[in-house]
């Protein structure tokens, strides 16, 4: 290639550019960089006078920095005749100076006397304002990589043009792969239809409908699933152009949190009403029982006899729908006591097997061997039960049955979806079916009472709301999980304790035989007067002697008025403002020997708000033997 021609300049040319460009950025300097001209717009530049620089090395006293090194610029100016670039310099005092400069190879007088004409121009308030504008850009990255809600980013015609990583995340989309495709595609039908749409009618108008206001829409998954988010758009114009700026909120956790909390308050607010009608049937079930058994003491004919003990039994079979009534609204009594779950569980397995029947396999898995809580056993073997029973009937042809236990640890996550929960550790006992599972609708449904998905006439529809009301009452928590064709999982949590070492004689006790029918005086104190009869002509047939009170006022008179009164039977909510444990506490202020019976048919003195510190619990509906022998036994000093 050949070289290109240099041209040659005269003095008297130089000194006539450097009067018509003295107010220029200009330098006239050797190869070697000695300055031989300066210009008084270097002199407003660099804050150096031509006096202070001629002579020396323009390099040196600008502390020039060149893109590259310093002898490729030079070869490249000799090759060229001409080179440019962005330099680094600084002022007289100190201060860094962006120039972008153009040196002019020329001849001056021959062909060796080669010269170099530099124009510089400052454009240090340019690059400061690209450093400026990339460190606010760094910014803004920084904050769109962390901030928790997403942002899409799109402009007039609908394209997005910033899709930030919470947005990644939430859509399934990567950035690099959906800037530059329109916005609809994170829309189901048939708002991806309208989008465009919308976004011409708001320019030719103005007309908003979400713009500045936000709302709660629905968005579509790269995988295809939809979710609930709320999305609100903020607007900015730069150079006449619209720029859209959307905040997405997923909402999921959200819904699932209202449905839960709905849920748990209605399933509070049908518990209060379950135990309220029990708690009024229990005392029905009181006079019937008790009718029906003094009428059986003067029966002989053995076909009356008969249609008697039938009613029994059907009054039998109604308390024990009152109880699971109770357990429901968490108004049975428990009689909790520290055990190790896995060893109670285990214990139950032949009972399991025997109900679930050959067909099916039962596996139980213990995850280690101190699984400690505080449980009434009975009512834990009745809700596995009912859980077994459950099973089997989504397992008609067979099938699998597992339970494992183990311990979890619930935190506020958890907490936060599920409001009735509280943080801490648990025992989880999962009982796992491969039956047919439950539609949606059923599921949301399935701990309300007498819901049920078997056929009329098979079950009551209580077995699962006995369920979740034992683990409520016993301060846990119970999920449920299912889906058509995939079987039920339920997930029984119960607060765990500290492992301690059981005491193997705990709860036991040698039998008592109740003593001789006595005829010691007592007060019964019941509001409802047909209940009142049926205790009292039990009592006077076993020869105690009967004062009656219909309420607490009445029934402290009573006690003031015959100090030989032995003991207090009394239920325990009754109208007139003062409950039974008051009118225990107030009757012993002067009878500290007077002993105490208390009856209710909530079977849960915490429904009022009671806490019983003395005193034995009757639940209604009892029979003339049980009242007898509890009587009996605290006459006689046994309990």
């Amino acid at each position: 290639m050949a070289e290109p021609e240099i041209r040659a300049i005269s003095q008297q040319s130089l000194d006539e550019i450097f009067a018509l460009l003295d107010d220029a950025n200009i330098v006239v300097h050797n190869v070697e960089g000695q300055i031989s001209r300066w210009s008084r717009g270097c002199e407003r530049l660099y804050g150096w006078t031509a006096e202070d620089v001629i002579g020396r090395n323009v390099h040196e006293v600008l502390q020039s920095e060149f893109p590259q090194p310093l002898d490729e610029v030079m070869a490249s100016l000799r090759q060229n005749g001409t080179w440019k670039g962005e330099i680094t310099q600084r002022h007289r005092d100190g201060r860094v100076i962006y120039v972008v400069s153009r040196w002019v190879a020329v001849h001056d007088g021959g062909p060796d006397d080669l010269i170099v004409l530099t124009k510089s121009t400052d454009v240090s308030s340019l690059r400061y304002a690209q450093d400026d504008l990339a460190i606010r850009q760094s910014h803004l990255l920084s904050i769109l990589d962390t901030v928790p809600e997403a942002m899409v980013v799109i402009n007039e015609a609908g394209t997005i043009v910033s899709f930030s990583k919470a947005a990644e995340k939430l859509f399934g989309y990567e950035s690099t792969k959906i800037c530059g495709r329109n916005v609809r595609l994170l829309m189901p039908p048939p708002h991806r239809d309208r989008h465009d749409r919308y976004i011409r009618r708001y320019l030719a108008t103005g007309e908003r409908h979400i713009i500045g206001f936000g709302r709660v829409v629905t968005g579509l998954r790269k995988d295809g699933s939809t979710f609930p988010m709320e999305l609100a758009i903020g607007e900015a114009v730069a150079n006449g152009s619209h720029i859209f700026t959307g905040f997405v909120r997923d909402l999921t956790s959200r819904h699932r949190m209202e449905e839960e909390l709905r849920q748990a308050q209605k399933m509070e607010a049908v518990g209060q009403l379950t135990g309220g009608i029990a708690h009024d049937f229990n005392n029905l079930l009181t006079v019937i029982v008790g009718n029906l058994e003094m009428i059986e003491r003067d029966l002989t004919d053995e076909r009356l006899l008969s249609l008697v003990r039938d009613a029994q039994g059907a009054a039998d079979d109604g308390a024990k729908l009152t109880g699971q009534l109770l357990a429901f609204g968490r108004r049975q009594a428990l009689h909790a006591r520290p055990a190790n779950i896995g060893e109670l569980v285990t214990s139950f397995a032949d009972l399991l097997r025997r109900a679930i029947g050959e067909a099916i396999q039962l596996d139980t898995s213990v995850s280690e061997s101190a699984l400690m809580a505080t449980v009434d056993a009975t009512q834990l073997q009745n809700a596995l039960l009912n859980l077994a029973l459950n099973a089997r009937h989504a397992m008609p042809r067979g099938g699998r049955l597992n339970i494992d236990i183990s311990r979890v640890y619930l935190d506020a996550d958890y907490a936060r979806m599920y409001p009735q929960v509280r943080l801490g550790h648990y025992i989880l006992i999962s009982v796992s079916d491969t039956g047919t599972g439950m539609s949606e609708e059923a599921r949301l449904r399935a701990f309300e009472p007498f819901f049920t998905t078997k056929e009329a006439g098979v079950g009551t529809g209580l077995g699962l709301s006995m369920v979740y009301g034992f683990a409520r009452q016993s301060g846990g928590h119970v999920q449920l999980y299912s889906e058509l064709g995939h079987g039920t999982t339920v997930r029984l949590f119960l607060p765990a304790i500290d492992a301690c070492r059981l005491d193997g004689n705990e709860g036991s006790s040698a039998a008592v035989v109740p003593g001789p029918p006595g005829r010691e005086r007592i007060l019964v104190v019941e509001d409802d007067a047909r209940v009142r009869k049926v205790v009292v002509a039990r009592l006077e047939a076993e020869g105690y002697v009967v004062i009656q009170a219909a309420n607490g006022a009445d029934a402290l008179a009573a006690i003031s008025a015959h100090p030989e009164i032995r003991l207090l039977f009394t239920d325990i909510v009754m109208p007139g403002g003062m409950f039974g444990d008051e009118l225990a506490r107030a009757a012993r202020m002067f009878r500290p020997d007077l002993r105490v019976l208390f009856t209710s048919g909530y079977a849960e003195p915490r429904l009022a708000g009671r806490e019983l510190a003395e005193g034995s619990l009757l639940k209604k509906p009892y029979t003339a033997q049980e009242l007898i022998r509890r009587i009996r036994r605290l006459l006689d000093n046994l309990d």
